[in-house]
């Protein structure tokens, strides 16, 4: 095997590792338990999670692993103070989705 074949094998793996992260990311983002949750979080793994880098995905993985979905919620929509561990660039891209998708939403009927 050729260097060329070896890193289109190589882009082709992490390809698949990614797809593979992301849909277990989905999958919990959807399956919150708290409805409010999943509407926001579902919404914005499907749209925004493909443009995240390794290291948004892993701010995203922890901030996925809290087990108290009122209270992630709660930073989210800013009434609570978000942990310092979970102030993070994702958490800024959360919110500002929430803000747009909510907008979107109510604009179209909703609410």
């Amino acid at each position: 095997m050729n260097l060329t074949d070896r890193a289109r094998n190589l882009v082709t793996d992490t390809d698949a590792r990614l797809k593979q992260r992301l849909g277990r990311i989905t999958f919990r983002a959807w399956r919150r338990g708290f409805r409010e949750a999943d509407l926001v979080l579902g919404p914005f793994v499907d749209q925004v999670g493909p443009s995240l880098d390794e290291g948004e995905l892993d701010c995203l993985e922890f901030l996925l692993a809290e087990d108290d979905d009122h209270r992630l919620y709660a930073w989210i929509i800013g009434t609570e103070p978000t942990p310092a561990e979970h102030d993070t660039a994702v958490m800024t891209k959360l919110r500002t989705f929430m803000r747009d998708h909510v907008a979107a939403a109510v604009a179209e009927g909703a609410g």
